[in-house]
């Protein structure tokens, strides 16, 4: 909503200042920062400094002069994320523009390095929430670009893995899904929608899932069995998705976990089938041939089935 104000204060400002033919959206040239700058009163260094501007932030460019581009962009102010519009120079360097040589590459690579940084000790600052926003504009400026959709994908990921950790530090994380806030989906339905049938829509639906688990089981068979039912139907309907073999194997689990929950609440009689049905499970995942976290934990899982080693609770032989 920001930047379509920002975008609608452009067309005014070159309608007034320019002819009336360049005052639409498509003929004003946007770009994306990819590092920190800083935006000055004037094209020289020694003028004042206005602001500092962080990565993956989107300007309004106003005009080139060389070496300089002056823009306007909105500036975001205390901790509320409120922001003001201004307008300034910043050097010709670190600008992404959709006319920018292999602009794509350049601002997906700078997103990936902001990822890495997000994830190692002592990393930079912030460095998720850069990541998040350079993923999205890599495929909003280039949609028709071979990394647009991971893109896309990598950004709601972010913002997935953000908001699920928020969600999971509330109390009303342990309720079951109608009962607690879910995480946000709009992101990843737009990843499906934007590109169906790829790796990235399905990797997009297995995500959708963590909406559909239940905070705690209690102990009880009724949240497993459900949950189970959700992870094959993903992998009946996603065959050929990277997280299919996942899905398999977190369903083979859940039936291991069956088998102690029904000895505890007085349902034995349940357990073999529960048993056989884990292992028949976890010999699909070794088939799917999906490589070696999902393969050998399905024959770890195997070797304890057939040991009658418990895959659930604190049981010590």
């Amino acid at each position: 909503m920001k930047m379509q104000i920002l975008k609608l204060m452009v067309a005014c400002a070159v309608l007034l200042g320019a002819t009336a033919a360049l005052a639409t959206d498509y003929a004003i040239e946007y770009g994306i920062t990819i590092r920190p700058m800083v935006v000055y009163l004037s094209p020289d260094t020694t003028s004042a400094k206005l602001a500092t501007v962080d990565r993956g932030r989107e300007m309004a460019v106003l005009g080139r002069t060389p070496g300089w581009v002056h823009v306007l962009a909105t500036i975001s102010t205390g901790v509320t994320g409120e922001g003001k519009d201004m307008s300034g120079w910043i050097l010709d360097k670190g600008l992404i523009t959709k006319a920018t040589p292999l602009g794509d590459q350049i601002m997906f690579g700078e997103a990936a390095d902001s990822e890495y940084q997000a994830s190692i000790n002592n990393g930079r600052k912030g460095a998720a929430g850069d990541a998040r926003r350079l993923y999205y504009y890599v495929y909003e400026y280039f949609p028709q670009s071979p990394p647009a959709g991971e893109a896309l994908y990598r950004s709601a990921d972010i913002r997935w893995q953000l908001d699920k950790a928020d969600l999971e530090s509330r109390p009303s994380a342990k309720a079951n899904p109608g009962e607690r806030l879910p995480i946000e989906e709009r992101y990843m339905k737009l990843v499906m929608k934007k590109f169906p049938g790829t790796k990235w829509a399905d990797k997009a639906a297995f995500r959708l899932i963590d909406n559909k688990l239940c905070g705690e089981w209690a102990a009880e068979a009724k949240c497993p069995l459900k949950e189970a039912d959700v992870y094959l139907k993903y992998a009946k309907d996603y065959a050929n998705s990277p997280e299919a073999a996942e899905a398999l194997y977190d369903a083979a689990w859940r039936y291991a976990a069956l088998i102690e929950i029904y000895k505890a609440n007085g349902e034995a009689k349940k357990a073999p089938e529960a048993e056989q049905k884990a292992l028949d499970l976890a010999q699909q995942v070794i088939a799917k041939n999906a490589g070696a976290d999902w393969t050998t934990r399905a024959q770890r899982l195997i070797y304890m089935l057939q040991k009658k080693i418990s895959a659930y609770g604190n049981a010590v032989d």
